[in-house]
């Protein structure tokens, strides 16, 4: 029977070492220990990896952390709201997001052309920037034809990239693609329309994207996923997995909790009256800030990989 212990601070402690005694302190610390093993189980097995987050991850500085994990093979396939397509090209063009308070006088915000994200901040000029890139993507984008999946055509997005940091640079270099089945949510989904407007063959097609997410997995082949908060992010990725057999392994973290009936705060144990997730998968669920918790989890998962040269 495994027993809790006591925590304490020694100079120098690695991370590794933290996480590890996180793992016999209780609650969520147990949950996070826990995912960091799922996480390097799903590596070890050969797994298809699907990681999956909301755009104001993207907002803060769990980007890199994203990119990195595409760079290191611990996401085959990515899923993620618009939000977060538009917030990775305008950081690898140098925007960078300002750290407030989750307090700020929000009227004066927007008189002074700040959008507040939690305790960050995008201003206004971020999108102008944004807008002004698109016009010559999309036309570039239309070029070498009117109709493209949503996949593919972030995968023409990231061509054009060179941050190390940026998801869709890393995802086109590796040939991992990047799903957004509510691509019109967003800045760029109104760019979508206004250039339909002018060109009115050009087509984004999400149901074939779709198609797309469904042929890339199999009843066959083993299944993983890295679920970080809800929303359609999380969803499109047990859809999938529901229609092909269902995940053997799940780490999902949240803030969002079971009781409202939520998809962001459904569990990994809900899931599988569903057959979203298989009876016997190793399935974790996090409830706490992916801002903290997921960098811990993913980290001591990275030193144990690094430690068997799986990665």
């Amino acid at each position: 029977m495994h027993r809790t212990k006591d925590i304490r601070w020694t100079h120098g402690i690695s991370l590794r070492d933290f996480v590890t005694q996180l793992g016999s302190v209780g609650f969520q610390s147990v949950e996070v220990y826990r995912a960091a093993q799922a996480i390097v189980k799903m590596k070890k097995a050969g797994a298809k990896i699907f990681l999956t987050f909301t755009s104001n991850m993207v907002t803060s500085g769990l980007r890199g952390l994203f990119a990195q994990c595409i760079e290191l093979g611990l996401a085959d396939a990515i899923i993620t709201t618009v939000g977060g397509i538009e917030e990775d090209i305008m950081k690898a063009h140098g925007d960078e997001f300002v750290i407030g308070s989750f307090h700020s006088d929000d009227v004066s915000l927007h008189e002074k052309g700040f959008n507040r994200v939690g305790n960050l901040m995008i201003s206004n000029e971020s999108y102008a920037k944004f807008e002004a890139m698109m016009l010559p993507l999309l036309k570039q984008l239309y070029k070498k034809k009117p109709r493209h999946s949503v996949s593919e055509m972030l995968f023409e997005f990231g061509k054009t990239l060179t941050d190390n940091n940026s998801i869709l640079f890393q995802a086109a270099k590796r040939n991992v693609p990047v799903f957004c089945p509510a691509i019109t949510d967003g800045a760029l989904g109104f760019h979508l329309f206004l250039f339909q407007q002018k060109h009115p063959d050009f087509v984004v097609d999400v149901v074939q994207d779709f198609k797309n997410l469904l042929t890339s997995m199999s009843h066959d082949e083993l299944k993983g996923l890295i679920a970080l908060g809800g929303s359609i992010s999380k969803h499109h990725a047990i859809l999938g997995a529901l229609l092909n057999g269902g995940l053997d392994y799940a780490v999902y973290m949240s803030t969002a909790r079971a009781g409202s009936g939520s998809m962001s705060g459904a569990t990994t144990q809900e899931a599988k009256s569903w057959g979203k997730i298989k009876d016997d998968a190793d399935a974790v669920t996090v409830t706490g800030d992916v801002s903290i918790v997921f960098p811990l989890a993913l980290m001591l998962a990275c030193e144990q990989l690094r430690e068997d040269n799986i990665i």
